[in-house]
């Protein structure tokens, strides 16, 4: 067995993100590949070793200080160094300023990846600050992984590295999903029939979803909103002011409601305008249930998932016209939105299947052993 350790600021179960979720599926998924992973990471609740997550081992380090999104801890050098002896290969996963400064700190000779999950896109003040570490880090590694081409060919920090990048889109396995019972599709088809488009994530600055509202004034189609987050209230006072009694904020909801929506729903509308949004998961899982999909093109992943006009429509950023507009053409034309459903499913099992990217990363780990 090849033993890699994981090292991201946050893990399961304390958080359930989209590279959570990616560690997670590479954690498990590389068992039958000789692959014994585990995962470090930092957490309120103090240090603690050993933890089991499904078939696979997580480790806590004590979180001290969190500042602009980055968490820093004193015990995690001494864990990282410990756990990092032990381990064949170190997988990194960026953006995350502490690690590059325990990379350093712990003068790791062992082979290393860094999945490049996104460019530092808010805080642009602490990234002139940050830079050189930053160039200096991703430098010294083995090998980068981005999760698209299309994001290789719109950040400026990999085309720096473009001879040690290389392209493994995230996946995701069906199977790992609930399947929900007849009675919780009963519950949501009775409250919300099966003309209805979804929305999934988290409610943050960078997903679009006050011009998803604006859009709504001029194409009022019923649309559920599954998430939470910081613009929660925000967005909930903005549709309470333009009247829209059509959109249903409902919350983080556990999987297996999650499922049952995504199994009923029409389409999925995903505005994301910014490229702090490099994949977008959420839509990946639109398309692994079959689903027409709206999304903006932001020179990201999302349009890597989403083909403009195979596997739905593609709007520019930001602009509410034409992405009511894009709800109207998929709502008014079922016969096509159904046939780019087929052709989303069809790219899903084709290219991002949980077990081509746990094998394409298990060939990567091996060419480095």
């Amino acid at each position: 067995m090849s033993r890699v350790l994981h090292f991201f600021k946050t893990y399961y179960p304390q958080t359930m993100g989209g590279i959570e979720q990616v560690i997670f599926q590479l954690a498990e998924g590389g068992i039958p590949h000789g692959i014994q992973a585990e995962v470090l990471y930092l957490s309120r609740g103090g240090s603690a070793r050993g933890e089991p997550v499904a078939n696979h081992l997580a480790h806590r380090s004590r979180l001290d200080l969190e500042l602009a999104s980055t968490g820093f801890s004193l015990s995690a050098f001494r864990d990282f160094a410990e756990l990092a002896k032990q381990a064949d290969l170190i997988h990194y996963h960026f953006p995350w300023p502490y690690m590059d400064l325990v990379h350093f700190a712990t003068r790791l000779r062992k082979p290393t990846v860094v999945t490049y999950h996104s460019d530092i896109v808010k805080q642009k003040t602490l990234l002139k600050f940050y830079q050189p570490l930053m160039h200096r880090f991703l430098s010294s590694v083995d090998r980068i992984v981005a999760t698209s081409p299309n994001y290789v060919a719109s950040s400026p920090v990999l085309q720096h590295l473009r001879d040690k990048v290389e392209v493994i889109p995230i996946g995701l396995d069906r199977a790992t999903y609930p399947q929900p019972t007849p009675e919780k599709l009963a519950y949501w088809q009775g409250r919300f029939g099966q003309r209805f488009f979804l929305f999934v994530g988290a409610l943050r600055y960078y997903k679009g979803l006050a011009f998803l509202l604006e859009a709504l004034r001029s194409a009022p189609l019923p649309v559920l909103i599954v998430g939470s987050g910081p613009l929660e209230a925000e967005l909930k006072a903005q549709a309470m002011a333009y009247g829209l009694s059509n959109v249903h904020f409902l919350g983080s909801l556990p999987d297996e409601d999650k499922v049952a929506l995504l199994s009923l729903c029409y389409g999925l509308v995903f505005p994301s305008h910014l490229r702090s949004e490099a994949f977008g998961i959420s839509l990946l899982e639109g398309a692994m249930y079959g689903k027409p999909m709206i999304s903006c093109e932001i020179g990201t992943g999302t349009t890597y998932i989403n083909i403009a006009g195979e596997t739905g429509l593609v709007v520019p950023p930001a602009d509410p016209m034409a992405l009511g507009q894009a709800m109207r053409t998929l709502w008014d034309q079922p016969a096509m939105a159904a046939e780019m459903g087929r052709r989303a499913l069809l790219r899903f099992e084709q290219q991002f299947t949980a077990e081509t990217m746990v094998s394409s990363y298990a060939t990567l780990y091996r060419s480095l052993l």
